[in-house]
Order: structure tokens, then C-alpha cells, then sequence
């Protein structure tokens, strides 16, 4: 084997090694797959509690990938939180979700109507 070859060959290698560590994964999704599992199988308070608990950690904690909250995070929150009765705080949800989704808009500014009225 020529040396230029075995050269191109342990580079090939070590790139492809090197690549191995980086992740790839654009969200933080905390443990929002199995709260909110748990919620649409029982709406109890103490399931609807964790969901909320996880919403919260999802809007603190995006460290990976385009460090913003997954698509859909913001607006179920929001809803969540006007289901509750606090609907400044869901209504700020909802058009941070537009901002950081602008196709959203289309959807979310329905709901955002119908809540300001």
C-alpha cells in the first residue's frame, strides 16, 4: 500500500471516529415523552403536575442542537396554563411559539383570538 493511500486511509478513520461524539439531536426533550404519555392516559392532578413540571424544565434547559424549546412546546404549555386560568401567562406562550415557529401562526393565531376575547 502507498504511502499516500495509507495516509488517506487513517484520515478517513480518524474522522469518522472523531464524528462518533458529536450529537446530533436538535432538542432537549427532558422526560416530556413519558409525562405527557402518563397525562393522556389519566388527567389526574398529580399527572397534570409533571407534565407542568416538565414544561417548565423544557423552557430552562435547551442546551443541545438550536438551543430553543422543540416545536409544539411553547403552545401546549400555554394552553395548559389557560386551562388553569392564567391567561397572560399561556397567551405570552402562544406568541413565543409563533416567534420561534413562524409557520405556527397560522394555528396559533386562531387560538390567540379566541383567548384575547
Amino acid at each position: 500500500m502507498s504511502k499516500s493511500i495509507a495516509t488517506g486511509l487513517a484520515l478517513a478513520i480518524l474522522l469518522s471516529v472523531s464524528s462518533c461524539g458529536v450529537s446530533n439531536k436538535l432538542y432537549n426533550w427532558q422526560n416530556y415523552e413519558h409525562t405527557s404519555y402518563a397525562y393522556s392516559k389519566k388527567h389526574s392532578p398529580e399527572a397534570e403536575a409533571k407534565l407542568m413540571e416538565t414544561y417548565k424544565k423544557l423552557m430552562e434547559t435547551q442546551n443541545v442542537g438550536r438551543k430553543v424549546v422543540p416545536p409544539g412546546m411553547c403552545a401546549e404549555y400555554g394552553y395548559m396554563l389557560i386551562k388553569q386560568g392564567k391567561n397572560a401567562e399561556g397567551i405570552a406562550l402562544l406568541e413565543k411559539e409563533i416567534s420561534l415557529y413562524p409557520e405556527s401562526e397560522k394555528f396559533i393565531g386562531r387560538i390567540i383570538k379566541q383567548f384575547k376575547k
